[in-house]
């Protein structure tokens, strides 16, 4: 989708839910992950955080959390803070990337279903960049596409996250066009080229907590001792 469309940003809502399997899981899952560093009065940095269906689930399950929501799209934010609510008290949002978050020290992070829109390079700087944001031991907590890199690898992937997206209500036309797509534009990565570069950007303990079809999930930490 672009994010910069109007009728897009206000659909984004409903997509998640239908393409992504256990979406809503993957939303628990990973404040549960936080929890288990993050203190009850924790900072965390959401970034990719457009939309606000992530800040709003650890908002409701964390009400003394301090988060900062960070992405490009100003409409995006927009429907963020429409979502957040009265939970807007325990959000701030900020336009940009990673580079424009404050190197304030927080105690945990993610990015959920963005990373896979990045190159390589882009990729490998973000988490660069998470980590020097991180205290000593905090966890990141990332998800998105990731498949094999064999033609017939990626091809079998995207067709199963076709087929869950079409028996969830979206036209089989949409969903074959969402999959051409995703393979020919998406710099998609395998899990194994994942787990390197969370630990060439200086991660710890890096563990998939996380699968569904096409779409994989890490849990990492920052170093015990800072780099």
């Amino acid at each position: 989708m672009s994010f910069s469309d109007p009728h897009a940003v206000a659909r984004y809502a409903e997509g998640p839910l239908r393409q992504v399997p256990g979406f809503l899981g993957l939303q628990q899952m990973s404040h549960l992950l936080l929890a288990e560093h993050v203190p009850d009065d924790g900072q965390v940095l959401v970034l990719g955080a457009g939309g606000g269906l992530e800040l709003k689930a650890f908002a409701e399950a964390h009400p003394q959390w301090r988060m900062l929501g960070v992405d490009p799209a100003a409409p995006m934010l927009a429907l963020a803070e429409q979502t957040l609510g009265p939970l807007m008290a325990q959000v701030t949002l900020l336009e940009g990337y990673i580079d424009d978050a404050p190197r304030t020290v927080f105690d945990g992070a993610t990015c959920l279903l963005t990373l896979h829109f990045l190159t390589v390079e882009q990729r490998l700087h973000t988490l660069r960049e998470l980590r020097q944001r991180l205290r000593a031991g905090a966890p990141l907590v990332v998800a998105h596409h990731s498949v094999p890199q064999d033609a017939a690898g990626k091809h079998r992937w995207l067709q199963r996250y076709a087929a869950f997206a079409e028996a969830s209500g979206i036209p089989r036309a949409d969903t074959q066009r969402a999959a051409e797509a995703i393979a020919e534009r998406l710099p998609l990565l395998s899990p194994e080229q994942e787990v390197a570069l969370l630990q060439e950007a200086g991660f710890e303990n890096v563990e998939l907590f996380y699968a569904g079809f096409s779409f994989k999930g890490w849990v990492a930490h920052a170093p015990a001792t800072p780099v």
